[in-house]
């Protein structure tokens, strides 16, 4: 019993990461680094540009801020650890450190999909009930949205950490992957894992849909107010307040959909690792360039921030 003991309890994982010659290792390090410190500049000045201009306290920049604020940590529990793997070759992960990491990007990816469906509905609020939209969008409603997001993604990440490392794991304790994902760690285990496969399906399927759903249905609506706008200006100024989130939301769902909401999400390591990069690097780096380039309110901020700092004239 005792050696059979042994044999399951597993102390540390080894990250495969990209299967590729040392030369392109140094080079994925080099992006790595390079896109997370672009991910933090980024977001910290979203966060600060909103903190400092009380124009942008409003619901919608009070959602930006938060998804700022997300990205930030999302990228955090991810993309440090996988840059000094491709650059110093430390693949190892301790089992402790490999379970952490698993429920806090799950905790901070869920927190995100629920995040986004509140900033459609917000937008809906805004644009199908305009008169309304501040007694809909009071700052009460605005904090219960944030604070469920945050704690349906406590559920989905207990459930899903939890399930994952109740599994048995005996050599080889390679993950093929370069963060400790869950179809990643569940296809290193040497148990059946046909009922986890079942419960995440379940679990983030219902979670991607949903969510989704609330998203497509949300704008459903604001594309037919959109639509029937007496006036060519008041179409263009409300689409254009959408247009940067319509593009944050289905980079987002896009990938996440692909990885984790359809059967067989185990099977293809290497094509997920390439679409795991999109939504846990690349994603965080984009969104404050996606809600700055496109939004009006925040360049009018920046250039005022840089003239009170006396960048320019």
């Amino acid at each position: 019993k005792e050696t059979m003991e042994n044999h399951t309890k597993v102390t540390e994982f080894i990250l495969v990461g990209f299967k590729s010659h040392p030369g392109s290792q140094l080079l994925l390090s080099v992006l790595f680094s390079t896109m997370y410190v672009v991910t933090l500049v980024g977001n910290v000045c979203m966060i600060l540009i909103i903190r400092m201009d009380s124009k942008l306290h409003t619901p919608m920049y009070f959602f930006l801020e938060n998804l700022s604020i997300l990205d930030t940590c999302y990228s955090s529990v991810i993309t440090p650890k996988a840059a000094l793997m491709f650059s110093l070759g430390r693949r190892v992960i301790s089992y402790n450190g490999c379970a952490s990491q698993m429920f806090f990007f799950s905790l901070f990816g869920t927190t995100e999909a629920f995040l986004l469906a509140a900033m459609a509905y917000d937008r809906f609020a805004a644009i199908c009930n305009p008169l309304l939209y501040q007694i809909i969008m009071n700052k009460r409603l605005c904090v219960f949205m944030v604070v469920g997001s945050y704690l349906s993604g406590c559920i989905n990440c207990t459930i899903q950490t939890g399930f994952t490392f109740s599994l048995s794991f005996c050599g080889p304790k390679e993950i093929n992957h370069f963060f400790c994902d869950v179809p990643a760690v569940m296809h290193a285990s040497c148990s059946n894992t046909l009922a986890n496969e079942i419960v995440m399906l379940v679990v983030c399927g219902s979670i991607i849909v949903g969510t989704a759903l609330m998203v497509f249905v949300s704008y459903g609506y604001i594309i037919t107010t959109i639509v029937q706008m007496p006036s060519a200006e008041s179409k263009h100024k409300a689409f254009s307040t959408c247009s940067s989130h319509i593009l944050a939301v289905s980079l987002f769902f896009g990938t996440v959909f692909f990885m984790y909401a359809q059967p067989g999400a185990t099977s293809s390591p290497d094509k997920s690792n390439t679409i795991s990069m999109l939504y846990t690097v690349v994603i965080p780096m984009l969104n404050p360039f996606i809600y700055t380039l496109r939004n009006k309110e925040v360049k009018w901020s920046l250039k005022k921030q840089f003239k009170r700092k006396g960048f320019f004239s």
